[in-house]
């Protein structure tokens, strides 16, 4: 499966949840994402203010190609972005351009 880093928005609480920068990987039709255990099917342009769906809880998310700029929410927030250890790296250095340290980290602060 292919693998790609993306912004992971959970939209079931309201327009700005809990978001993570993270690696996931695709269906071979790309209509399914995976990402730590989960299973996001496409609303097909059928959300409000959402794109995918998590199918064990049918909560719906954001999932997108994370910004250059950092602004991945679709909504201004200071709710803090977490990015995934193994994400962190790649992140830092090849989509923000800035050289960042392995750990964790809000996504909004260089």
């Amino acid at each position: 499966m292919k693998k790609r880093i993306m912004y992971i928005e959970n939209k079931a609480g309201g327009l700005s949840g809990a978001a993570r920068i993270g690696r996931v990987s695709f269906s071979r039709t790309g209509a399914t994402v995976y990402y730590q255990g989960k299973a996001f099917q496409s609303l097909k342009g059928k959300g409000f203010k959402a794109n995918y769906f998590e199918e064990e809880s049918g909560d719906h998310y954001w999932i997108s190609g994370p910004k250059k700029n950092g602004r991945d929410r679709l909504y201004a927030s200071r709710v803090p972005v977490t990015v995934d250890e193994d994400a962190s790296v790649e992140y830092w250095s090849v989509i923000r351009k800035i050289p960042r340290s392995t750990s964790s980290t809000d996504s909004d602060r260089p």
